[in-house]
């Protein structure tokens, strides 16, 4: 049985802004996020589910990230068994 991804909506909070993202994780960790769109940032379902849940900061995916590449389990780095890959194709990917 392969890993699972799952999302959540959260906020993000730099020095100087904070915004509404979905973070996705794997095995409890979060990995990476995506900025939501306009129409999505008036949602009160997303708003309450933000709202409720944990606000991370640049730091909190820094931490994450390098923990997952340095036990190989960063999967946009790696290749994984996973029970949901197209999640990963939501991922908006910089690289």
């Amino acid at each position: 049985m392969g890993h699972r991804i799952y999302t959540s909506y959260n906020w993000y909070r730099t020095d100087t802004e904070k915004f509404l993202i979905k973070t996705y994780y794997i095995n409890g960790i979060p990995f990476t996020f995506n900025e939501i769109s306009e129409e999505d940032k008036t949602n009160c379902l997303i708003l309450k589910e933000a709202n409720d849940s944990i606000t991370y900061t640049p730091v909190d995916f820094f931490n994450s990230s390098f923990y997952l590449i340095d036990e190989e389990a960063h999967p946009m780095l790696f290749e994984l068994e996973l029970e949901n890959p197209e999640l990963l194709d939501e991922i908006d990917n910089p690289y």
